[in-house]
């Protein structure tokens, strides 16, 4: 595997990922990890993280996010903080407020929430 930190997060690829919580997953609970993570599949609880989250397309999240860097494809309900970046392509979807150094969002993506930039 080779360094995430140094790739564009929306260039990972499903062999970049120590784990991936597939689609038939419904999880509820705390999720900590400091590698690379997809969710396909529905979590509710609060996600503490050292690395890059990826949030898949028809995932669901209802969480506190606290990662690296997050990628959102899929639906997040619930407030994110993360070190470098939040991006949220054409068929992702936040209702949450966000605090990051840097945002993206794709022309289409939902967004409804407070955003605060660190830098």
């Amino acid at each position: 595997m080779f360094e995430a930190k140094n790739t564009d997060i929306q260039d990972l690829e499903e062999d970049d990922f120590d784990t991936i919580l597939a689609d038939d997953i419904s999880f509820r609970g705390n999720i900590r990890f400091s590698k690379p993570f997809m969710i396909r599949g529905k979590v509710t609880g609060n996600i503490d993280a050292t690395s890059d989250l990826v949030v898949d397309s028809g995932a669901v999240v209802l969480a506190e996010i606290s990662a690296s860097r997050v990628l959102i494809k899929g639906s997040v309900e619930g407030n994110i903080s993360a070190q470098k970046l939040v991006r949220i392509s054409s068929t992702g979807s936040v209702t949450g407020d966000i605090l990051t150094d840097q945002i993206v969002l794709e022309q289409g993506s939902r967004f409804s929430g407070r955003c605060i930039m660190r830098n």
